[in-house]
């Protein structure tokens, strides 16, 4: 396992130093029972490994016994959403890459190719900022909710989600975010995360809150037909005062 390059890489996601070091500790936890991880990576992606760490409702249900090389006290289904959690972020860490930073500047003209190719990079670095935002004035996006996912996106089969939440009625609120203007792509994101959420959780009290700076005609007319959807519309605001 790279294990500066993740723990820089968690570091640029936003999560917190404690977050950072469970993190660490259950993928080196992993890795000591099944081998490096970026050899199993480069092997298959490591997606064996995470359907070995799958422990369902079902399981739990019929008391299925660890079915994992991990020895652990507790219940599998808990203990293995955690482990699971970490192999997922390590595998995304792969795949989305690290470039250490050179601290010496240089500057060179660039064609129009690479700028195009550095546009979803700052579009990444935008949620984050917003992310990160929202999360310090939650209340802000509807009032009563409050985030449960310990300050880190919650794993769930078909990705990440920003942020989960509970609303004022103990609902499980999915807030996923984008920047600029969200179509279809989007809204069928959050509902498979939703869908994710609502199997975990054995509830229908799931909801979904779509955060962006605008929604094109397709995704609002998707969303009518989603009752438990929410779609809501970012400002950035500037106020200015005199320098003394």
């Amino acid at each position: 396992m790279k294990s500066e390059q993740y723990r820089s890489w968690l570091k640029l996601q936003g999560y917190a130093d404690n977050t950072i070091t469970a993190q660490m500790h259950r993928a080196g936890r992993v890795e000591s029972h099944y081998g490096d991880l970026d050899d199993l990576h480069a092997k298959d992606g490591l997606n064996p490994l995470i359907g070995e760490l799958t422990y369902t409702q079902a399981d739990r249900q019929n008391n299925r016994p660890n079915p994992t090389r991990i020895p652990f006290d507790g219940v599998p289904y808990n203990n293995l959403a955690s482990y699971r959690d970490a192999i997922r972020r390590y595998k995304r860490f792969k795949e989305e890459g690290f470039v250490e930073v050179d601290q010496s500047f240089e500057f060179e003209p660039v064609d129009d190719a690479i700028v195009e190719d550095l546009k979803p990079l700052h579009s990444i670095s935008l949620e984050k900022d917003m992310q990160a935002a929202l999360r310090l004035n939650i209340e802000q996006l509807e009032p009563g909710l409050c985030i449960i996912d310990d300050g880190k996106e919650r794993s769930v089969d078909s990705g990440f989600i920003d942020i989960t939440a509970r609303d004022a009625q103990n609902r499980t609120v999915v807030i996923e975010l984008k920047t600029g203007v969200a179509g279809q792509r989007a809204i069928a994101q959050i509902l498979s995360y939703m869908g994710d959420v609502l199997i975990a959780e054995d509830s229908v009290d799931t909801r979904g809150i779509l955060v962006a700076g605008d929604f094109d005609d397709k995704a609002i007319a998707a969303s009518r037909v989603v009752p438990n959807l929410t779609l809501k519309k970012y400002k950035v605001e500037f106020s200015f005062e005199t320098a003394e």
